[in-house]
């Protein structure tokens, strides 16, 4: 061994949350024989992982893997994106900012537009509509006379089928503010899993589509209103809103809001990865991601810096969460070597997120970060992704012997769990149980800790009708129209922590305290590789038996 007493892997089953009933449970209805033999062998107990318990406003707000990563990582509670622009929205330190200011002078001065681009919806994971309604009243206060949105579809952090609701609201604060010298509509949109919101390079096609609909007023699709674009897609498509495909808004058989020359542009999300690429497009001359076609010369902002390092964008609105001393930077000052694995989807959360939202190594003399590429089809299709790739690179390296402190993510039971499509979500969870029994074995052979956890809740409330009683159980073949429908979003439920020792647990207990998180985590880590605990981190949740 290296620096550690003993070698520990952390596992996340990304999107895994804790519920009693089966019913929309994918986590409870598929065969998971190796994480039921850990509840059994291993040590076992539940942890929050939403709302305040990870640094969002309220209790109310669902986990996401974002924050839920910076939680696990940082081993303590900062004040997250969606409180961070509440804050500055309320206390009025966003709008009076030099950015925002400058943004108002440039538009005003040039007789230009102002374009903001988002997702719309109240989700709280990646936006909020509040945050454009609020941007759109200030715009008007500050004397912009031109304003035009390109709105991002979601139906995957509130339900499938939801956007009306978005829809009517931003319409009525729309037409409330709209006046002879203040003119505001919606020139675009598309599905956020369609359009723009990319991340981690995984499908630069997205931003393409989204560039060629708010910027170039190109797109197969045009309606009249946003509001007709969506009643067009009820009554001809079964398309759920996250897939919608881009359109674009035209009178008189032309675009009504394309971005020029001295415009400014506006992204209005917070959080930072389906962020990047679409500020690197807006921003970076020389980008060969895709034809731009067109290259405007705008004064582009993000709602917030969506990456600290290579500072994308240059210009934001609110200050980031200044996350410093995670565990990372932690073992690395003590020489402990450590081993991140995941694939595209989720290894900028095991990399960027839980290092602080800091990109790159700190000492790469002593890390190892693994990168599996996810396969570019919908997740449902393909329910197992690479979970079985990623343990064959982590099993190789216990093996060796080659890190002292590892972590990985599973992202199946999150990014399946998105489709809303609960076989595939059954099949993923059981994947995932079938990654863990290979990890036990591993561990077992080379004297290796587990640690099993979740970032948040997914998979484990896939109705939107939740803790009916199965009496009947045909109900999960029921596929016809009574099928209750969908939850695509995240939960408000608890995420296990599993811990599994080889050489068993009955030296050891866990705390109880029902308000532990997975801001827990990182302290537990430090005790079980018998380093010493950092003073500004929660506690350790292992207590050791006298």
């Amino acid at each position: 061994m290296g620096r550690t007493k003993r070698r520990i892997l952390t596992v996340v089953m990304d999107g895994v949350g804790v519920r009693d009933s089966d019913y929309g449970n994918a986590v409870k209805l598929a065969r998971t024989p190796f994480l039921d033999r850990l509840k059994d062998r291993a040590l076992y107990r539940t942890l929050k992982a939403h709302g305040t318990y990870v640094g969002l406003p309220s209790d109310g707000d669902i986990g996401n893997s974002e924050v839920g990563h910076n939680a696990l990582g940082a081993g303590k509670i900062y004040d997250q994106g969606a409180k961070l622009v509440a804050n500055g929205i309320q206390d009025r330190t966003m709008f009076d900012g030099e950015v925002w200011r400058s943004m108002m002078a440039q538009v005003k001065e040039a007789s230009s537009t102002l374009h903001m681009i988002g997702l719309l919806s109240d989700g709280n994971v990646h936006a909020h509509q509040d945050h454009v309604h609020a941007m759109l009243e200030e715009a008007k206060k500050a004397g912009v006379k031109k304003v035009r949105l390109h709105v991002l579809l979601d139906g995957r952090d509130v339900g499938e089928k939801t956007a009306e609701t978005y829809i009517d609201r931003l319409e009525e604060k729309m037409s409330a503010i709209t006046a002879s010298d203040f003119d505001v509509k919606v020139a675009s949109g598309g599905g956020r899993m369609t359009t723009t919101m990319d991340r981690y390079e995984a499908d630069w096609s997205m931003v393409e589509r989204g560039w060629h609909a708010h910027v170039l007023g190109k797109a197969d699709q045009q309606f009249p209103s946003l509001p007709k674009a969506i009643e067009y897609f009820r009554s001809e498509t079964d398309t759920i809103d996250q897939y919608l495909p881009p359109f674009v808004i035209v009178e008189d058989g032309k675009p009504v809001g394309t971005i020029e020359d001295d415009d400014a542009v506006i992204f209005w999300n917070f959080r930072g990865d389906r962020a990047i690429e679409i500020s690197r497009a807006f921003t970076e001359d020389d980008l060969d991601s895709f034809d731009r076609v067109r290259f405007p010369k705008v004064n582009y902002a993000g709602m917030m810096e969506y990456d600290g390092d290579l500072h994308i964008p240059s210009q934001y609105l609110v200050q980031p969460p200044a996350i410093d001393g995670t565990l990372g930077a932690s073992l690395v000052s003590q020489g402990v070597t450590q081993f991140a694995c995941s694939e595209t989807q989720k290894f900028g959360h095991v990399t960027y997120f839980w290092n602080g939202n800091r990109s790159g190594y700190f000492d790469k003399s002593i890390e190892e970060y693994v990168e599996i590429k996810s396969d570019n089809i919908p997740f449902d299709l393909k329910p197992w992704m690479k979970a079985a790739e990623i343990t064959d690179e982590t099993v190789q390296r216990l093996m060796k012997g080659s890190f002292d402190v590892g972590r990985i993510n599973y992202a199946n039971g999150d990014m399946v769990g998105h489709t809303g499509n609960l076989e595939a979500s059954i099949i993923a969870m059981a994947t995932v149980d079938l990654q863990i029994g290979r990890l036990m074995k591993a561990c077992d052979k080379t004297d290796t800790i587990l640690m099993v956890t979740a970032d948040h809740g997914n998979c484990d409330e896939m109705f939107d009708t939740k803790d009916q009683s199965s009496t009947d159980p045909k109900w999960l073949l029921n596929l016809d129209q009574n099928r209750p429908k969908a939850k695509t979003s995240h939960t408000l439920n608890e995420v296990p922590l599993y811990i599994y020792d080889p050489k068993g647990v009955s030296d050891y207990e866990l705390h109880t305290n029902n308000q532990a998180s997975i801001g827990n985590v990182a302290s537990t880590i430090l005790s079980l590789a018998g380093l010493p605990e950092q003073d500004e981190y929660l506690p350790s949740l292992l207590k050791v038996k006298s």
